[in-house]
This record gives structure tokens, sequence and C-alpha cells, in this order.
């Protein structure tokens, strides 16, 4: 591990600290700690100690939940600017799943004593932390929802519809998703295995909803998509 130096730029882009006074931004810097790590690392892991709130400065993580008979199951995505491991400002406790990298990244980890201090000090931070807590517990409801008695295509469908709200890029071709994915990170978001998301992208592909022709996954139709499930699609805010 090293010290931060430089440029304050990775904790000033964080919206969570955008109020802070330059003052307590330096006294930020000076006790967080900055680690890179190669893609496919682990930045922690199950029974880990939590002491430390984390903030990715590059790159991105996935949260990922072991079950009970060994397999992996993706809790989220964590992508540039945003706060992860926020559960160590309750206390001392061990983590309970582990961050792995899918490109390569740089972490930010925050005492959580530091980390109290400011949300204990500044009421919008802790109201901010409050509020991305509650967002992802609600996206992960959401999800479990989608999964209760549905078939694999379902479950795959209503993954790629949510997908689309974060990453779908409109392009001429339909929309595109900005984040590449394994078919087997597709099944471990959605407790399914890989050999069936291959198979319902295949269908998808026949029917002209989806294109898997490239590396990266792209939805030809994406009101086909969500009529599919009976839901309306999501709005694609940006352009290629």
């Amino acid at each position: 591990m090293s010290r931060m130096s430089g440029s304050l730029w990775y904790l000033k882009r964080c919206d969570l600290f955008e109020k802070l006074a330059p003052a307590e931004i330096e006294r930020l810097e000076q006790r967080a700690q900055v680690r890179n790590f190669a893609r496919k690392g682990l930045i922690y892991l199950p029974n880990d100690q939590a002491d430390a709130v984390l903030l990715l400065a590059k790159g991105r993580v996935k949260i990922v939940n072991l079950t009970a008979d060994g397999k992996q199951s993706i809790l989220a995505f964590i992508e540039p600017g945003e706060l992860f491991g926020e559960l160590a400002v309750f206390g001392p406790s061990e983590r309970e799943e582990f961050a792995e990298v899918m490109d390569a990244a740089t972490v930010i980890l925050i005492p959580a004593t530091e980390m109290r201090r400011l949300m204990e000090s500044h009421p919008d931070i802790s109201l901010g932390v409050t509020k991305l807590m509650g967002f992802r517990r609600r996206r992960v409801e959401r999800r479990l929802r989608h999964l209760l008695f549905r078939s694999n295509r379902e479950r795959l469908i209503h993954l790629l519809l949510e997908l689309v709200e974060q990453y779908g890029v409109q392009t001429p071709a339909g929309v595109s998703l900005t984040i590449r994915l394994s078919h087997q990170d597709l099944a471990s978001v959605i407790g399914s295995t890989r050999e069936s998301v291959t198979l319902v992208l295949g269908e998808l592909a026949a029917e002209g909803i989806v294109d898997v022709s490239r590396r990266q996954l792209v939805i030809s139709s994406l009101k086909k998509l969500a009529a599919s499930v009976a839901v309306d699609p999501p709005e694609v805010v940006r352009c290629s």
C-alpha cells in the first residue's frame, strides 16, 4: 500500500465528497490509502476484517457472494466514483462476500473510523451513504423478484433490461452494453448455468432481438425484448 500523492482528483470526483472543504479533502487524502489491482485480482475475501470503505477510482469491480453449495452469485457491479464495502461504517465486522476486479483497478481505502467521522459531521454524506445502501438493496430485491418462479429465459431478459438501464448506449445497430460480461457472469447473476445462458442468447439472436455475433452484446430490438416479459422498455439516454 502507498499513500496517495499529488492530485486529489479521485476523491474530489466522488459525488459523496463534492461538498467537503479543501482542508477536509486533504485530511481525507492523508488518511486514505491507494492500491492497484490487476484483472481478476481479489480486493477482499469473506471473513476479511471490514475496517475500511472503498472508493473505486479506475476500472470495474464485481461483488460476489458464495452460495451454500459453493456457487458464485454476483450481487453488484461497481463503477469508477462509487463506494463499496460501506457496511464497514457500522462497526467492526467481517466481510460476507468477496470483491473481484473485472478490469484493472485503482481502489482508495478510507478507514472506517474516518468515514464515520465524516458521516457524523456532514449529514449530507450520511444521507448519501444511506441512499447508496438503499439503492443497492432495492436493486437486489427487484432482481430476486424477477428470479422467483421464472424461467431461465425470463430471468435473463430481466437482467438484460437492468443492464440496459445502467450501461445501455444507443447505436445505429441497437442498444449496445458498455459492460463486457461473459456468459458465466450473466449466469452468476441470475442463478443459472453458462450453458442455459448461451442457449437463451442463441434463441434471442435467432429471433432478431439481440446480436451476439460481436464481442459486445447489442440489443437489436429493445421493444421486443421488453414486450416479451410484458414490461415497458427502459429509457436509453446515452448515444455513442
